[in-house]
């Protein structure tokens, strides 16, 4: 295969390796493929890396399959084959191996089905990593990604947070790479129409229906009356953007004897 992508979008994905730091001599990457346009671009740019960067480092790839099904209880289709494919031809080892999220999902209605796939997701990802020699893996998670998940955050909890470009987990010493932080959603869009790949559609029955996708469509509805809003989104998540904020809430304790100071006055 022929590796080349838009300067640009070279650029983009260079800015975030080199600010991040994010791959050295002798790594072993694991790519999180879903078979969705994110995935399958965080695969070839992950190749085009591996070619032209004077870094000796391994690529591999997994694919969780949750067995999901459809609304007569038969397994939905989930057709990952044209995936397998692709990634025989960037000549990168592919593996899939099923987890029964849908079945966890199933047995424990009480949470959030979109947090429980998550995380039983990671947990497999992660125990396949340290099965076969992997330090670190790589996440198509993409700038758009990280804005909604940063406003998710604080309509949805009260707090100011988003995932990292970098996030070193401390039980497993594994470490979480995500090189396309820098890159938009439509990005990713038009690179994969360029290179002619079909993404796999998502066989989870919550796609399309889900917080984020509101919070989505809350951006874009934002965006036509307040042009900039994405770009302020995306400057708020920077450390060095935070101002004046209240203090820290109070607890009884502490302020008991100032209570008492004014009540006794």
């Amino acid at each position: 295969m022929n590796l080349n992508i838009p300067q640009l979008y070279y650029s983009k994905l260079m800015r975030a390796i080199v600010e991040f730091d994010m791959i050295a001599d002798g790594d072993h990457i694991l790519l999180g493929i879903s078979g969705g346009k994110d995935s399958i671009f965080l695969a070839y740019a992950m190749s085009i890396l591996k070619k032209r960067l004077h870094k000796d480092f391994k690529l591999s790839a997994l694919t969780i399959n949750p067995q999901f099904k459809d609304e007569n209880g038969r397994p939905a289709l989930f057709d990952i084959e044209r995936a397998k494919d692709f990634m025989a031809e960037l000549d990168i080892p592919y593996e899939i191996i099923d987890v029964d999220i849908a079945g966890t999902i199933e047995n424990t209605p009480e949470k959030n089905p979109c947090f429980t796939c998550a995380f039983f997701r990671r947990g497999a990802i992660n125990r396949y990593a340290l099965e076969h020699g992997v330090n670190k893996i790589a996440y198509a998670h993409h700038h758009d990604d990280a804005v909604e998940t940063f406003l998710m955050s604080l309509l949805y909890s009260g707090q100011l947070h988003t995932f990292t470009p970098v996030t070193y987990l401390d039980r497993t010493q594994l470490t979480v790479i995500r090189p396309l932080v820098y890159f938009r959603e439509s990005e990713m869009v038009d690179a994969i129409k360029i290179h002619g790949f079909d993404p796999v559609k998502s066989p989870c029955p919550h796609d399309g229906n889900t917080c984020r996708q509101e919070v989505k469509e809350l951006i874009a509805s934002l965006g036509k009356t307040i042009p900039d809003v994405y770009d302020h989104l995306g400057a708020a998540m920077r450390k060095g953007a935070l101002g004046e904020l209240w203090p820290a809430a109070k607890t009884r304790a502490e302020m008991r004897q100032t209570y008492f100071e004014y009540k006794n006055k």
